[in-house]
């Protein structure tokens, strides 16, 4: 990074900045304005000499009325904070593109640039490199967040500054222009202040949805043909050949609308609507093209084929295009009825192919006529569109827990009165459930009744296979079952997809998640295999879903990530053996602690061997604004998944040594048994837990459609992964990060393996990963902040939901004890790495340093809050709520995080 754009970066921070000040000066007034300029002051100073006696005073001084103002000018200024960063990233791309001699001689890691040459310079074939792109699969996972902060509406805004402070760089712009552009700034900001940051009502999971196709339709309509094009240029560049026009070495999935496990607002209606709004949206971006394209296309010269088409008509193209054309028109009206319960008869397209068909041919017959500049155009463009997002625009993943299958299968054989000695087949043993759902799979005849009086729930999972027998196979993705524990488990789901009428059925695929599920994966799926008419049926192909939120919550980050490795290795060994083609499906998330973290660095730090050319991989919520928010980024992000997959396809990294997997056991372990002492069996957490954090205050929060609780009560077990680690994040403990990795490691260094670590961090990627992804987050960690939640929080009234007997006493020793465990995982990183935390990654160093004194206020903001909302707990408080729920937006805005 050259100091010039460093520079501008902080001159892009002060001049939001500035103009956020003059606004809330206007706005709100100039003693309102000089409160939050004396906090800040305070703040920047508290932050350097550790003290921050003066500021919370003045800020305990405040009264309701202005702790939502002050809340809200420093959650404003942290957003434009991540704007001004967001740009800077896109303004260092385009100076290193600009740059030749970066470009010849230090290309940016992870790009094609660096990639290809490298690889062809290794001794693999350009033909092996040509059949890896063109065959490679990799699927991006759009999900919903519980815990997404920042609405859609905002969102835009925040790309409509990014936009303006782009055409303030631009140094052609005249003097008129520059002052247009920063009045054009300034008035995004004014909006930005008169528009309620906070969502008022729950999003349904359509809401949701139309948030997923509200990206492709801003940033990824776009970036991702311009990407294949470029991966066109640089495989025609180094290899000779051309990337084929309808090739998707990477598309976009959605689980919006389709995941179910646990969100009983996502129904089979809602499946259905869902599927037919991305129909709508899709046909309506096309026929938007198409209008583009027939502006285009005005030639005259076509082939014989096209010509029979169109007769002799003078503009062949635009006479083809306006067929197509109309029927777009027809599927968006169409789809449009459909979604007010009204049924319309056109010739629409359902399948992909339908309108592919057309469109190569006329891209054949530009090409034959000798107008393949024109060809490789906007009409390829519109090619590779199609390709990638079909007719439906995003296919929808199905997720559903096993219990719920199990239990319609029950449910109906019991109406139909098969039982084995009269027990129900949900208490079968597994080899008779097998055996019942192997041969009902073989049996064409009838399995469920025609009036059939099912319950509600098992009425509901069959009308949801009825919904998905009905559509064309590119709309649907995968059917994930969650708690997949068993063969019977799946088989489960075949037979419900047979007796629905499910032509074409989705592929099948076992979620683990807990540590112990991820210990008996690989068994099940052994066992799975082993069926021979299974084995049949899936064509060689099987695809395994890896969790990483819950076996964290389970087994702490630690042991998590090493038993989500093994898990990988066998998993892959199971397949080889069966001959079969594995598809690992990894279920991370945004933070460190759900298997977060840089995705080329991640792809490559998978086992040897099982990333053959295929990966899916989920983008949840506000990590797919983070990625793909803005063009350039999405481009970027796009190209390092890419290179992540071809790298570890192609020059796999080699397999760990002996020494480096005993000593990976050993620190799972001794982490596992330290994490499991304090969050499952130490009697204080759950009260501690509830007391400190923001967790039972979040659930005032209108975040996502899903519960944050699996069940109504409960301890952290029941508790969602997401809010979970969202709680901690809040009060900058990021506990389940960190706990049991510093005993374990320390135990090791005192036992005089230091060297040994540092051995491992050096020459192994995985582990060099997990311990950089220690070192992101204890330097986001602030221990100073969560004492204060803990000193300030313990003294309140005992919080509703915890244990009213654990005294404060206890509760303040125990809070002691997680202090002592996180400076001793601190020093243990410190330790192996050799320097300070983040010592080598300064630019993330210097972003959380500009954050931080800016952070600190709505730390003490939401405390004061939580305080004066514990102690008048009855009645409502709608100022001191939204003041609250500011001050939660403001600090995930703050730490680019929330869960």
């Amino acid at each position: 990074m050259s100091d010039e754009l460093q520079i501008h970066l902080r001159d892009n921070i002060r001049l939001l900045g500035s103009i956020l000040g003059d606004t809330i000066r206007s706005q709100v007034g100039e003693g309102l304005y000089n409160i939050v300029e004396e906090i800040r002051d305070l703040a920047i100073g508290s932050h350097a000499t550790n003290d921050w006696t003066k500021l919370v005073e003045l800020m305990g001084q405040l009264s309701d009325d202005e702790l939502v103002p002050v809340a809200r000018a420093f959650s404003h200024f942290l957003n434009y904070a991540n704007i001004a960063e967001q740009h800077h990233q896109v303004s260092c791309g385009r100076e290193q593109l600009r740059n030749e001699d970066l470009i010849d001689n230090h290309p940016l890691p992870g790009s094609l640039t660096e990639l290809l040459p490298r690889l062809l310079a290794k001794g693999i074939t350009g033909d092996a490199l040509y059949d890896a792109v063109t065959t490679m699969q990799v699927e991006l996972v759009l999900t919903a967040h519980p815990t997404e902060i920042t609405r859609r509406t905002l969102r835009r805004k925040f790309n409509e500054i990014s936009e303006t402070l782009t055409v303030l760089d631009d140094s052609d712009t005249t003097p008129i222009q520059h002052q247009q552009q920063l009045e054009r700034l300034r008035r995004r900001v004014l909006s930005h202040w008169h528009t309620d940051e906070i969502r008022r009502e729950k999003p349904t999971p359509i809401d949701e949805a139309k948030w997923g196709y509200a990206t492709v339709e801003e940033t990824l309509w776009r970036a991702l043909p311009d990407f294949l094009r470029e991966l066109d240029r640089q495989l025609f560049e180094h290899t000779g050949k051309h990337l084929p026009l309808t090739a998707t070495p990477i598309r976009f999935t959605s689980w919006m609308g389709g995941d179910r496990d646990g969100n009983p607002n996502v129904t089979a209606k809602v499946t259905e609507q869902v599927i037919t709004l991305g129909r709508w949206q899709a046909a309506d971006l096309l026929f938007n093209d198409i209008n583009e394209l027939r502006e285009d296309l005005s030639v005259a010269e076509c082939n014989q084929a096209l010509r029979d088409k169109v007769g002799d008509n003078p503009e062949p193209y635009r006479e083809f295009l306006r067929d197509i054309r109309k029927r777009l028109q027809n599927t968006r009206d169409w789809a449009e009825a459909k979604l007010r319960g009204r049924e319309l008869d056109l010739p629409i397209y359902l399948y992909d192919h339908e309108i592919l068909e057309p469109l190569q041919l006329m891209y054949d017959s530009l090409v034959e006529c000798g107008m393949q500049g024109i060809a490789e155009g906007s009409l390829a463009t519109v090619i590779r569109r199609v390709s990638c997002f079909g007719m439906t625009l995003l296919r929808l993943d199905i997720r559903q827990d096993s219990a719920r299958h199990c239990d319609a299968i029950s449910e109906i054989t019991d109406y139909l009165g098969i039982t084995k000695n009269e027990v129900s087949y949900k208490d079968w043993s597994e080899e008779d459930k097998q055996a019942f759902l192997l041969d009902e799979i073989q049996n064409l005849r009838p399995l469920i009744p025609a009036n059939f009086p099912a319950s509600a729930d098992t009425k509901e999972v069959l009308d949801t296979f009825n919904v998905l027998s009905q559509q064309p196979p590119s709309a649907l993705g995968a059917y994930i079952i969650s708690m997949a524990t068993h063969p019977s488990d799946v088989l489960a789901v075949r037979l419900l997809q047979q007796k629905t009428g499910c032509q074409h059925p989705q592929r099948i695929v076992p979620l683990f998640e807990t540590l112990s599920d991820l210990e008996g994966a690989a068994q099940a799926i052994d066992r799975l295999l082993s069926i021979a008419d299974y084995k049949s049926a899936i064509s060689g192909h099987q695809e395994v879903m890896i969790g990483y939120s819950d076996s964290a919550k389970d087994a702490g980050f630690f042991a998590a990530s090493w038993g989500q490795y093994r898990a990988q290795e066998l998993i892959s060994a199971v397949c080889e053996k069966h001959d079969v083609r594995l598809t690992l499906f990894h279920g991370r998330g945004g933070s460190a602690s759900r298997g977060g973290g840089p995705a080329h660095d991640a792809l490559l730090s998978q086992p040897p061997g099982t990333i053959n050319g295929s990966v899916r991989v989920t983008e949840q919520g506000e990590m797919i604004q983070f990625k793909f928010g803005l063009h350039e980024l999405a481009m970027r992000n796009l190209e390092l998944y890419t290179t992540g997959t071809l790298e570890a396809t192609l020059a796999p990294p080699s397999k760990p040594k002996q020494r480096w997997r005993d000593m990976m056991q050993q620190l799972s372990d001794n982490s596992v048994l330290e994490y499991r002492r304090i969050v499952h069996d130490d009697p204080r957490f759950v009260p501690y837990f509830r007391a400190v954090t923001p967790e039972l205050e979040l659930r005032r929060l209108a975040l996502g459609s899903r519960p944050a609780k699996r069940h109504v009560s409960g301890g952290v077990e029941s508790l969602r992964a997401i809010p979970w680690v969202f709680a901690w994040t809040q009060m900058r403990f990021m506990l389940p990060a960190w706990l049991g990795t510093g005993k374990a490691l320390m135990n090791a260094t005192e036992q005089g393996q230091q060297v040994l670590l540092q051995e491992m961090k050096k020459n192994w990627t995985f582990f060099r990963m997990l311990m950089d992804m220690q070192e992101m987050v204890l330097a986001k960690v602030d221990s100073r902040v969560a004492a204060y939640y803990e000193h300030r929080l313990l003294s309140v009234v005992p919080v509703k939901g915890t244990d009213t007997d654990s005294s404060h006493a206890a509760l303040k020793a125990l809070g002691e004890e997680l202090q002592a465990g996180l400076a001793q995982a601190t020093e243990a990183i410190k330790k192996i790495s050799g320097h300070e935390l983040l010592h080598n990654n300064p630019a993330l160093q210097g972003s959380i340093m500009r954050r931080n004194p800016y952070i600190d206020p709505l730390h003490i903001t939401q405390v004061e809050l939580m305080r004066r909302l514990r102690e008048q707990a009855d009645g409502e408080k709608p100022l001191l709520e939204q003041g609250l729920m500011v001050s939660i937006a403001g600090i995930a805005a703050g730490l680019r995080n929330t869960g």
